[in-house]
């Protein structure tokens, strides 16, 4: 008698397991979340439709000239609905103190306008949850200035190393193909 009640527990888990496992496979950057820069959620669902290029940064990086390029990419491509994401992160120790001094480098040094969060970890098991998915497909960050393309419906796309220019037209044709 006691057998069925507990079978009926176990089917039930297993259920809710294999339902677990397929939420994870269909999961998006759309279903992550930021704290911007200067406060505030930043829901990357609030991008759907549109491409993502989020890039992790540092400021006292060899390749935060890269910012500029960022920038001029944004700027190009932004009426078409291209995202620029600044992620500053601390993981390859080239980020300054804390995300108001990044803020003040940043509008100071490159006069940038396109979205940035607060500083996060971009590598390891303490990764925010969308470099963890990121990990998951393939895609984690080497070293400073590495950048991610995310389709218009949340799906990966690309990774572009370090040394991968903002304006190469490995990423201006990837970006293109998805307007």
């Amino acid at each position: 008698m006691l057998i069925q009640p507990i079978r009926l527990i176990a089917t039930l888990i297993a259920m809710t397991m294999l339902s677990g496992a397929a939420s994870a496979e269909t999961r998006t950057a759309h279903d992550f979340a930021f704290t911007a820069i200067e406060g505030g959620v930043l829901p990357l669902s609030t991008y759907a439709g549109q491409p993502v290029l989020v890039v992790n940064t540092a400021s006292r990086c060899g390749f935060t000239y890269q910012y500029d390029g960022l920038q001029a990419l944004y700027d190009r491509y932004r009426g078409e609905g291209l995202v620029v994401l600044g992620v500053p992160s601390q993981d390859f120790r080239q980020e300054l103190a804390t995300s108001e001094d990044v803020k003040k480098f940043c509008e100071v040094n490159f006069d940038l306008d396109f979205p940035m969060t607060e500083i996060e970890k971009v590598k390891g098991r303490d990764a925010h949850p969308l470099f963890r998915w990121l990990a998951e497909q393939g895609a984690t960050p080497d070293w400073n200035f590495n950048k991610f393309l995310i389709a218009p419906d949340g799906s990966f796309v690309a990774k572009f190393g370090s040394s991968v220019k903002p304006d190469s037209p490995k990423i201006e044709d990837q970006v293109e193909a998805l307007f």
